[in-house]
């Protein structure tokens, strides 16, 4: 599993490059090493600019390269379905670059990707606690975003130096960050209620920088296991944040005439995290311990 890197046998040795500083997740990730008194630099490289990234890495000289920078869309993936070009320059180009500049110069690279490549299928039915394991092959390319993030998963099985994060609805104790789940769906007008896999960074990103450490490689479902659904999420909103939050439901057919392209729905199987990293909380025990718990409000 692990990559033979140039990694460090000092804890106080590493050293890590990170891309996507104005990201949410870079911008924690920063904040997580600072606390960890791990040395980090953000890269000033685009992703599409091979020779940018390799000046990086030769001014730096990273012991481990994460990369939480790409295109997602504002203020959603929608934005993906009218930018194709730009989506493709970041999501593939750019990702498969860097991937690519990792592998030649032994780095281990910590790549942020999504879990929204799958939805509900026959085999997998909702509500029937079959998830999606890592070696299962993507079978949502519903939304143009989806459908770049499942064909550079699909490239990056060849580097044996990537390290695959599938995030899924990502969530965390910043209440007032706008790509929050928890925040996107208590401003919607409507929601729709079904259970999903989803990723509580909070919990989650720590594990990240450990797997680094480790040189951990290959997919990995990047959720905490089990699922939680919209309805369940807001009503513990009620109870810890707002009592007096309300909220509206609608079907998946009429979300279908509010968006542009459609939303992956899906449970992913995260037994083979659980495995590496036993202590890893259920979502609805990890959303109640970092996220509703932290902001509670008290009478």
């Amino acid at each position: 599993m692990g990559f033979p890197a140039n990694g460090s046998d000092g804890a106080n040795s590493f050293k890590f490059l990170i891309y996507g500083r104005t990201g949410w997740i870079g911008g924690v990730l920063g904040k997580l090493c600072q606390a960890q008194g791990i040395d980090f630099v953000y890269g000033a490289g685009r992703l599409e600019n091979r020779y940018s990234l390799e000046a990086d890495i030769a001014a730096v000289k990273p012991t481990h390269v994460f990369n939480a920078a790409g295109v997602t869309g504002r203020p959603n993936v929608d934005w993906c379905e009218s930018h194709k070009v730009e989506t493709i320059r970041t999501n593939v180009v750019g990702t498969i670059t860097l991937a690519d500049v990792c592998r030649e110069k032994r780095l281990v690279l910590i790549n942020y990707a999504t879990g929204c490549v799958f939805e509900y299928d026959a085999d997998h039915p909702l509500g029937s606690g079959i998830g999606f394991k890592e070696e299962d092959t993507p079978n949502f390319i519903g939304s143009f975003y989806s459908k770049t993030k499942a064909m550079v998963e699909d490239l990056l099985k060849n580097y044996e130096n990537v390290c695959t994060l599938r995030v899924r609805m990502p969530i965390s104790s910043d209440l007032a960050n706008p790509r929050n789940f928890i925040t996107k769906i208590t401003r919607y007008d409507k929601v729709v209620n079904i259970p999903n896999s989803m990723t509580i960074l909070d919990e989650l990103l720590p594990i990240s920088i450990e797997m680094a450490k480790r040189n951990l490689t290959g997919i990995w479902n990047f959720t905490n296991p089990g699922v939680v659904s919209h309805n369940e999420i807001l009503e513990m909103y009620q109870e810890y944040i707002d009592p007096n939050f309300t909220w509206k439901n609608f079907t998946l057919e009429e979300q279908a005439k509010v968006i542009v392209a459609p939303r992956s729905n899906n449970e992913l199987d995260a037994n083979k995290l659980k495995k590496e990293f036993p202590e890893l909380l259920s979502i609805k025990e990890s959303l109640i311990k970092y996220v509703f718990l932290p902001n509670k409000k008290t009478a």
